[in-house]
């Protein structure tokens, strides 16, 4: 959440980003006043506990009927202490949940604007021309099937819409994927970690995935718990609670998981193949540094999955992502769009949020140096999205008679340099 007293003392900065995310600008006004309320609140508390305390030593050292009166006294203010102690709580919890719809602060870099407004950064490869190979290309529906890799029919028939079965080398490309990417990620200092799937109120509310996030998340009532679309969850709430040691950070992990998202709001959208898909396996990067070393972390970040594409022999694009289409935990963020050959476009593959303190003050992480414990900043990036990943290499890398041919890199955990029609 965003340090209350720095809202104190710069609520037009406050403003200013929820003005450029496109979010409620009045509740920066109603948490200043919340927050005097609960600051009153504390100080009468505290005012009726130091009286409750003199009045302690008074009646250890009376007799007879002063004490008694005294006793009476004491008794009358411990009830006043009890309800002062009740309404600062009350007021406490009702700031804190007014804060906790605040998002994180815009960073000053980040553009302002919708969707549409990101900034382009750079292109990386060119796009293969078909026409030259004298070929149509066809889209990865169409190359999984002709390859025995992907089966949307039965998938749709078993578990719905925007399901899917990896089947022969698909599963086999999955794989392959994954421990290129683990590789990769040990390689930069990560720590491999396959992270529950589940999790409870408390980490999803931590990492900022109930607030304009809540509709895509499923939620298993019964039980309260929920399934996460991401493991940047479970990574960041592994450390709830805990103070870190300085010589510990960076500390990285890479998160192993299954996601799983509800889609709303996306009817009509990618109905087609795998592109847009209710579970997936990801590969996460979660970093866990100093504040003023979060930027450097981002860029860091930026570049391992640059460098993954690259691997891939993909042509991409890097975006600098507008205000108003941010996580409300990122203050920046940066995506990488791969080249759908058959779409004509660039699509998300990857994406790098820099959640500077806002997710580790909701989750009540800290770090400990010489001089004291301190705040620590989060970071997540996407080292690879499966399902996205595959479109990409069938539609980059396919051959005029729809066989594929296989990244190098992958070939090592393949082997085979070519994927076969079946």
């Amino acid at each position: 959440m965003i340090d209350v007293v720095f809202l104190r003392d710069h609520p037009d900065v406050v403003r200013a980003s929820q003005k450029g995310r496109g979010e409620n600008v009045e509740v920066v006004d109603q948490i200043i006043a919340a927050d005097e309320r609960k600051r009153a609140a504390l100080t009468e508390f505290e005012t009726l506990r130091q009286e409750q305390n003199v009045l302690s030593k008074s009646v250890g050292a009376a007799k007879g009927d002063e004490k008694t009166a005294l006793l009476a006294n004491a008794k009358e203010l411990a009830d006043k202490v009890k309800a002062a102690d009740a309404k600062r709580a009350e007021l406490e919890e009702e700031a804190k949940k007014l804060l906790l719809q605040l998002s994180n602060l815009l960073d000053a870099e980040a553009p302002i604007g919708g969707e549409e407004d990101f900034v382009t950064l750079e292109h990386i490869g060119t796009p293969r021309d078909f026409a030259k190979d004298g070929f149509e290309p066809r889209d990865h529906v169409e190359l999984g099937k002709l390859l025995g890799a992907i089966d949307t029919e039965r998938g749709a028939k078993v578990a719905g819409s925007r399901s899917y079965y990896l089947t022969g080398v698909g599963a086999l490309l999955e794989f392959a994927l994954v421990n290129y990417a683990i590789q990769s990620a040990l390689k930069n200092g990560f720590s491999p970690v396959i992270p529950p799937v589940l999790v409870n109120p408390a980490a999803m509310e931590g990492t900022g995935f109930l607030g304009q996030a809540a509709e895509n998340v499923y939620r298993i009532e019964k039980d309260d718990v929920y399934l996460v679309g991401t493991s940047e969850v479970p990574l960041a709430a592994m450390h709830m609670d805990e103070i870190l040691p300085a010589e510990k950070l960076p500390l990285r992990y890479a998160g192993y998981s299954s996601c799983f998202r509800r889609e709303a709001g996306t009817y009509g959208k990618d109905t087609r193949g795998i592109i847009r898909v209710h579970q997936f396996d990801k590969v996460e990067m979660f970093s866990f540094c100093k504040p003023e070393e979060a930027k450097e972390e981002h860029k860091r970040l930026l570049q391992w999955e640059k460098d993954f594409l690259t691997a891939m022999e993909i042509p991409f694009r890097v975006i600098d992502v507008a205000s108003g289409d941010l996580g409300s935990s990122a203050v920046r963020k940066f995506d990488i769009e791969a080249w759908i050959p058959t779409q004509g476009a660039y699509r998300e593959v990857t994406s790098t949020s820099n959640c500077t303190e806002f997710q580790a003050r909701r989750l009540n992480i800290r770090y400990k140096d010489s001089e004291g414990t301190k705040a620590i900043a989060t970071l997540n990036g996407t080292l690879v999205a499966i399902p996205r990943m595959i479109v990409a290499i069938l539609e980059n890398h396919q051959n005029a008679d729809g066989t594929v041919n296989v990244p190098a890199a992958l070939q090592p955990f393949l082997g085979m340099k070519k994927f076969e029609l079946v």
